[in-house]
Order: structure tokens, then C-alpha cells, then sequence
């Protein structure tokens, strides 16, 4: 129904690992075959854990502040998104200008542009988060 995003997945090696443990080391398909980056190298405008994200829905133009965490963390109604939700794991490893695809648990299916990073854990220098 919507276009592949635009680029390739990245994620950083200490997210990769941490999320590995996640469920017993289940991740979607589209994070296990996304490349592995040193932290230090990731480009500031990929969707790293805790990276706060302006996304618009593709379907209405809406646009939304989401930040990226892992299930303890997660609180919707203030923006923090959950990586192993359905949202959460189509926005990881994306850059700006890629699409994120996803399906509601009703089936439906929904996508939004990543517009801008606006905080990024590693590009302030925090590598450990």
C-alpha cells in the first residue's frame, strides 16, 4: 500500500545488543537485518533508543513528537513509545525523510514520515544510554 522507506535500517551496536535480551531476543525481522554501527559513528539523524522524534502521518499530515524507549519506560499518553510496540520497532534505524509502516492490531495498516530528530542520545555524547 505505501512505499518501502528510503533507506537502510542502522542500529548501534549497544542498542542492538539490549534489545537482543528484549523478549528473549526476538526482534522484528526488519531490526535483525538492519546493519550494526558503533555508537560513536551513528549519523545524527537515525532513530536511536531515546532519540525524540517529530513524525507526520502520511494518511492525515498530523504531526507528533515520539520518543523511542524500552517497555519499562513506555508511557504513551506523554510520547514515550515502546521499541517492541508495533510504532516503536517501525521507527528504530530509521533516518529523517524515511517512511515508517506499521499495522494497528486491528490490521490496519499506517505509516508516517520521520521529519526531524530532535534529540539523539549520541549525538550529545551519550553513548550508554
Amino acid at each position: 500500500m505505501y512505499p518501502n522507506h528510503t533507506g537502510e535500517r542502522l542500529l548501534t551496536e549497544l542498542d542492538f545488543a539490549r534489545l537482543s535480551k528484549l523478549g528473549g531476543g526476538q526482534l522484528p525481522d526488519e531490526l535483525s537485518s538492519a546493519d550494526l554501527v558503533p555508537s560513536r559513528e551513528i549519523a545524527p539523524d537515525v532513530v536511536t533508543m531515546y532519540s525524540q522524534v517529530e513524525i507526520a502521518f502520511v494518511d492525515s499530515g498530523l504531526r507528533q513528537k515520539v520518543t523511542l524507549c524500552y517497555p519499562a519506560d513506555a508511557e504513551p499518553v506523554r510520547g514515550f513509545v515502546s521499541v517492541l510496540s508495533p510504532i516503536g520497532s517501525a521507527l528504530l534505524g530509521l533516518r529523517v525523510g524515511d517512511l515508517a509502516h506499521w499495522r494497528l492490531p486491528n490490521g490496519e495498516a499506517r505509516a508516517a514520515e520521520v521529519v526531524t530528530v530532535l534529540f539523539q542520545p549520541e549525538a550529545s555524547g551519550d553513548y550508554t544510554t
